[in-house]
């Protein structure tokens, strides 16, 4: 059953090649949310080929890597973010320039969308007011006021880094947010000052100034299809519709009327890109597609959480009796298990991404290193903390050796290692959620959805059913117990000595 579950995660891992299957992503923000799913439903409409959603892929680092190595075929980009971020070549404007400096890496754009979704700063209409807030370089003589950006608007040199040497910029804290919580952040006067994209829907608002760049420090962002060429190659069809659907068709008015659909009205990215195509998805419509979802979801996340905890078992049993053989070995070993728990959870799935790129492979290995530690301690405590008089009546008895581990020491640490074991299948179903910021699915792809929407019902659709499984572990782990291990057993574990 182990085999079968670890072979189901490999090839659920692997990329699909199907030439009958197109891949979908964007990355976990409202616009990108919403232009992935009309070019989606344009391809469905084709009937050219079978759709795959794979949305809300961070930022544009694991996006990038999602298209460059196969596990995607087409994202919404721009051409700023292709040119800096990706090409890193400022100097590449033109389309036909960045379609040439994409093409050694097999990938192209399409023509421009019709909208430019340029960054921006915004504060409080009324701080504006009292400060006389007007432009960006206004700013710097309130060096007091604090700043809360996206985590990509602070690493990229287009964004903070860039933008405060070239305006002279000095801010009393900046500290990191993510998109969708900029916005209340900003109304509630937790910060001053908060990085936007030039089409949000939120601007809509009255309560938001954007300043004006009056140096033109950010370049121009016109909204493309990042794809790769063998996916134009595969599907002309496909991609020939893109381009008539979407090419030259949504201007800056538009798109933010599309994104204001998504963060003010509380559409979903479905019901807004079925608007725009001139269709309508009804509420009910989309409760049903909403269930259909959870059910795949719940498959993907539990495969996530099996698979992990099935192979840390293998590999954490092993490790604690060699731990409990040998104080130097198992000070050695728990010192390393212990320092990858220290590696924040989303940072160590990230470190997957150039070795493995991304998806189910990548986040089952992450996973697996967390599962260790529970088990590895577990066992390893297990077996160190047994009665020594038992082990001589063993012995008394001819048992030595491996004959002992299995009949006597193992049964005997039975506890600790069952107990190990579950805490790490819990501490796995939570951590899993954070698999669908690199693609790898299950639970988590409802919490990033609601998170970049600011929807709290698309949150609590994807964390409930979590708690709950957390939950049904945890009481599947007690029957386990109770039926696995003598009650006598169980018992003498827990008296005091």
């Amino acid at each position: 059953m182990l085999a079968g579950l670890v072979a189901l995660a490999l090839v659920t891992a692997a990329p699909a090649h199907a030439d009958s299957v197109v891949r979908v992503g964007s990355k976990s923000f409202t616009e990108s949310y919403v232009v992935a799913e009309i070019a989606a439903q344009v391809i469905e409409a084709t009937g050219q080929a079978r759709v795959e959603r794979r949305v809300g892929l961070g930022g544009t680092g694991i996006a990038y890597r999602a298209v460059a190595h196969g596990r995607v075929d087409v994202y919404p980009e721009y051409t700023g973010t292709i040119s800096r971020a990706i090409l890193k070549d400022p100097a590449l404007e033109s389309v036909e320039a960045i379609r040439a400096g994409l093409r050694p890496q097999g990938l192209t754009i399409s023509a421009p969308l019709g909208f430019e979704n340029t960054y921006a700063l915004a504060v409080r209409a009324d701080l504006a007011r009292r400060l006389g807030l007007e432009r960006i370089s206004d700013l710097a003589r309130h060096p007091e006021l604090t700043g809360a950006f996206t985590s990509g608007f602070l690493e990229r040199d287009d964004g903070w880094p860039g933008l405060h040497r070239h305006y002279g910029l000095a801010l009393a804290r900046v500290r990191t947010i993510e998109h969708a919580l900029a916005y209340q952040a900003l109304a509630s006067g937790t910060v001053d000052v908060i990085d936007v994209f030039s089409t949000d829907g939120r601007l809509t608002r009255a309560g938001v100034t954007v300043l004006r760049d009056d140096r033109r420090f950010f370049p121009a962002y016109a909204a493309v299809l990042l794809a790769r060429t063998d996916f134009v190659e595969r599907h002309p069809g496909a991609w020939a519709a893109l381009e008539r659907a979407l090419v030259g068709r949504i201007d800056g008015a538009a798109m933010t009327r599309l994104n204001a659909l998504a963060d003010l009205d509380g559409r979903t990215a479905r019901q807004v890109a079925a608007r725009f195509l001139g269709r309508e998805v009804t509420d009910a419509e989309e409760r049903g597609r909403l269930a259909r979802e959870l059910g795949t979801l719940t498959l993907q996340h539990l495969q996530l959480v099996v698979v992990a905890v099935a192979l840390a078992v293998l590999a954490g049993v092993p490790l604690g009796i060699l731990a409990a053989r040998s104080a130097t070995i198992g000070q050695a070993e728990l010192m390393a298990v212990g320092v990858l728990q220290t590696i924040p959870a989303l940072a160590l799935l990230c470190f997957m991404i150039p070795l493995l790129g991304i998806g189910t492979l990548p986040a089952l290995v992450a996973l697996f290193l967390y599962a260790l530690l529970p088990i590895v301690r577990g066992t390893s405590t297990g077996l160190v903390t047994l009665d020594r008089q038992l082990l001589e009546i063993a012995d008394v008895f001819g048992l030595a050796g491996w004959r002992r581990l299995a009949r006597i020491e193992l049964p005997l640490a039975s506890v600790s290692i069952l107990a190990g074991v579950k805490t790490a299948a819990i501490w796995t179903v939570g951590t899993a959620t954070l698999a669908a910021f690199i693609g790898g699915g299950g639970y988590g792809t409802l919490i990033v959805r609601g998170l970049a929407l600011d929807d709290v019902t698309t949150i609590l659709a994807g964390a409930v059913p979590a708690a709950l499984m957390a939950l049904l572990f945890h009481g599947l782990f007690e029957l386990v117990d109770r039926l696995l291990i003598p009650r006598g057993l169980r018992l003498v574990m827990v008296q005091p000595r």
